[in-house]
């Protein structure tokens, strides 16, 4: 009875280790899924590029997540996230084929997060970039959050008053000026 419930211990620890260690998917495989889900829900797809290190990546999310956003986004959008410019000890968590897709829409040395919006037919609608060509990541900036909105208008409908919310949420992310 003892071998049994140490060979049951083991066996279960070790597909605990398989399932935590399981590589993550490419990212075609992920907007792929997204655009799926997207065109069975009537909605767009935001990928949002970031790594696990990353202050901006979490502000994003946590913006996004706010009550005060998170329903808009939920009826909106399906969003995913794509992991890239990991450190070299978590490269594992990097989805493969993240990394050139990022590269073939964000500016040069833009950073994350980058995001980027696509119609249920995975048609790109929008993107992070600003209109002097720069990066808007987590928007913060009154300009950077103009642009967020305006993307936000060009796919999805978006009245007023969550437009105002959204503003309101994302430039509680504006860093103190020194």
């Amino acid at each position: 009875m003892i071998h049994k419930l140490t060979l049951l211990l083991l066996f279960t620890a070790f597909t605990a280790v398989s399932i935590a260690q399981k590589e993550p998917l490419p990212a075609d495989s992920v907007l792929s899924r997204a655009l799926s889900k997207a065109k069975a829900e009537q909605k767009n797809v935001f990928i949002i590029f970031h790594a696990s290190w990353c202050g901006w990546c979490k502000k994003m999310d946590a913006a996004m997540s706010d009550p005060a956003c998170k329903p808009f986004f939920d009826a909106n959008y399906v969003v995913e996230h794509l992991t890239i410019l990991e450190s070299k000890d978590k490269k594992n968590l990097e989805n493969p084929g993240a990394e050139a897709l990022y590269k073939k829409h964000a500016p040069a040395d833009s950073g994350i997060p980058f995001w980027l919006i696509y119609d249920a037919e995975g048609r790109l609608i929008a993107d992070a970039k600003m209109p002097d060509g720069s990066n808007a990541g987590c928007p913060a900036t009154a300009d950077e959050v103009t642009h967020l909105i305006n993307t936000l208008k060009r796919s999805s409908s978006i009245d007023e008053k969550t437009s105002k919310a959204i503003f309101e949420r994302f430039r509680r992310n504006e860093p103190v000026k020194q």
